[in-house]
C-alpha cells in the first residue's frame, strides 16, 4: 500500500477511539425507549456505520440508502439521485444518518429534504469526516462530527477511488498520480 499512500491522515487507532466516543455521545443523547433508525449512505459509510452501531448502547434499526452525485470518482455533479431507498418506515422515529464524509453538503441536504417528508421524530447527523472548507450548503447541521479534515482527496475506511481501497483500515491521502491520470 505504501506505493499509493502520500499521507496517512487518520490512523486506525485514532478512528476507532473517536468512533467509541461518538457512540457514547449518541447513547447519552437519546432516551432508552426511543426508536432509532440508523441510516447508512452507501457505499462509503458502511464500515463507519457498522463500527458506530456497535458503540451505540441502544436498540437501533439499521437501514441503507444509495445515493449518487459523483461522476469520474473525485468531483460532484450536483445532480443527486436516489438509487436505493430505505426499507424501514421512519415515521415518528428518530433518524440518525451515519455519513462517511461531508464535502459540499449538497447530497446530504437533498437526503434530509427527502427524509423530512416522511415525518420522522428527529433527524440527526453523525459524520466521520467533515470538510468545512468545501461546504457550500451551510444550513446542513452536523450533530456529531468525528474529524474535521483539510480539503484533500481521501480514501480508505469505506471511502474509495474508483471502488478500490475501501478496505484499508485508516484514512489516507493517495499519491496524486493515482487519481490524476
Amino acid at each position: 500500500m505504501e506505493e499509493i499512500v502520500d499521507e496517512v491522515l487518520i490512523s486506525e487507532k485514532k478512528l476507532q477511539a473517536r468512533i467509541k466516543e461518538l457512540g457514547e455521545k449518541i447513547t447519552t443523547h437519546y432516551n432508552q425507549d426511543d426508536e432509532i433508525v440508523m441510516v447508512c449512505i452507501l457505499r462509503g459509510g458502511f464500515l463507519f456505520m457498522a463500527d458506530l452501531a456497535r458503540e451505540v448502547k441502544l436498540p437501533v434499526v439499521l437501514d441503507f440508502m444509495d445515493v449518487t452525485s459523483y461522476e469520474g470518482g473525485t468531483t460532484t455533479t450536483g445532480d443527486v439521485r436516489i438509487i436505493k431507498d430505505l426499507e424501514e418506515s421512519i415515521e415518528h422515529k428518530h433518524v440518525l444518518i451515519a455519513e462517511d464524509i461531508i464535502d459540499t453538503g449538497l447530497t446530504l441536504k437533498h437526503i434530509i429534504k427527502v427524509l423530512e417528508t416522511r415525518n420522522p421524530k428527529s433527524i440527526n447527523i453523525c459524520t466521520l469526516l467533515d470538510k468545512p472548507e468545501r461546504r457550500t450548503e451551510k444550513e446542513v447541521e452536523v450533530t456529531w462530527n468525528g474529524f474535521e479534515i483539510p480539503n484533500k482527496f481521501v480514501v480508505g475506511y469505506g471511502l474509495d477511488f474508483q471502488e478500490k481501497y475501501r478496505n484499508i483500515p485508516y484514512i489516507f491521502v493517495p499519491k496524486p498520480e493515482l487519481y490524476k491520470k
